[in-house]
């Protein structure tokens, strides 16, 4: 079996234990400790780290597979494995003195993250001095380092670059604001910086990684890392939101096989064919989002492993799917909801939980469709597409 195989395998054998605490997660709003220790003993944590650093540089389909699992039993422990879980990949694009900086002691350090510009950056001999605050870093009580996106100015204000800048902690703090009606157990606090110096090895421009020609491609050579990130980054929201879509597809089978209507005279769910044409449907959703984003990226790192580039246009239909595979787990969890009895608003019940946890999810960046249809369509008509998000 190849390290990643091991890898989907230990994954599965902890589902049960993530189910069991995914009330601890949302009543905590955070992942347990111990949840996050097992997931780094099975090494979910280095599936997309370089080799060189231990890691496994898994076929990324097998880590978003490994993420749909997770959040097919915690949506929380989903969303923080897969934002954490793609880190390693963000770093290997970064100078090989940023990566040293971080895994040179210690290779299970992991990196949590804010890319909205939230804040700015000076440029200053060596580097930049960075301030701001930003908002809705999940997975924050969990890392010792952080990504934090903004433009880089000149003497005069003036925009030069747009850049993730990489901190240890320290150099930031986290403010414990994290209260929401869904993912609540994410701990997506605020990360604030007051004026810290960066060096330039720790900063990576987004039009490098928008051309996918990085200062990590010198000694990060496999096509993993060529990648664009306008594919690896959204896929890393959608991919949670659909295992959430999936868990409260299990939980609503489950649910309706032993329910009793009382309504209708005692009938049983499971009897009633409107019921099973709603699980039907629910579950085509699921599936047509995931083949869609597997099939993707899969397809692009074909052609990668094969010395070609990815065109213009399957990053764009990558996008157009990715914000679709979202839009049809929420219509799927929605169906499955609905269909789901009053019973199913008590707390503690997983499809409410899943509920509410993947139309928190939704309201990401990344799952702006209209953005993403528009980019596509721009693409087909043989209109310049010029965004970082493809």
């Amino acid at each position: 079996m190849s390290d990643s195989t091991e890898v989907l395998e230990a994954v599965r054998k902890l589902l049960p234990a993530l189910r069991d605490r995914a009330q601890q997660a949302e009543d905590d709003r955070k992942i347990p400790a111990e949840t996050i220790a097992e997931l780094q003993e099975a090494g979910f944590f280095a599936l997309l780290q370089p080799k060189r650093y231990g890691g496994h540089e898994a076929d990324p389909v097998e880590f978003y597979t490994a993420v749909k699992l997770i959040a097919s039993a915690c949506g929380s422990t989903g969303w923080v494995a897969s934002i954490l879980g793609v880190h390693p990949w963000h770093l290997a694009l970064f100078p090989q003195q940023a990566q040293e900086d971080v895994w040179g002691e210690d290779p299970n350090t992991r990196i949590s993250s804010s890319y909205a510009p939230m804040g700015k950056a000076t440029v200053v001999d060596g580097g930049y001095r960075l301030s701001g605050k930003w908002s809705f870093s999940s997975g924050c009580d969990h890392a010792s380092w952080v990504f934090v996106g903004g433009p880089a100015l000149d003497d005069d204000g003036k925009m030069v670059d747009f850049c993730t800048y990489l901190l240890p902690l320290g150099d930031y703090t986290v403010n414990d604001v994290w209260d929401t009606v869904g993912l609540r157990g994410t701990g997506s606090n605020d990360i604030v910086v007051d004026d810290v110096f960066v060096p330039s090895h720790r900063a990576l421009s987004f039009m490098a990684m928008s051309k996918t020609q990085c200062p990590g491609h010198e000694i990060n050579t496999a096509p993993l890392y060529r990648l664009p990130w306008g594919t690896v980054h959204p896929s890393t929201i959608t991919a949670p939101i659909i295992g959430m879509a999936q868990g409260a597809y299990d939980a609503h089978v489950e649910h309706q096989a032993k329910r009793v209507r009382a309504a209708y005279a005692g009938e049983q769910a499971k009897d009633d064919p409107f019921a099973k044409v709603r699980i039907a449907e629910a579950a085509s959703e699921i599936d047509a989002a995931w083949l869609q984003l597997s099939t993707n990226i899969a397809e692009e790192l074909a052609l990668l492993q094969a010395g070609e580039e990815v065109p213009m246009s399957l990053r764009l239909k990558a996008r157009r799917d990715q914000v679709r595979g979202t839009a049809r787990a929420i219509s799927a969890v929605d169906r499955l909801f609905e269909n789901s009895g009053g019973r199913a608003l008590q707390a503690g019940t997983p499809i409410q939980r899943f509920w509410r946890d993947a139309h928190a999810g939704r309201v990401h960046a990344a799952n702006d469709a209209e953005r993403a249809y528009t980019m596509f369509g721009s693409g087909e008509f043989g209109i310049p597409v010029k965004d970082s998000m493809v």
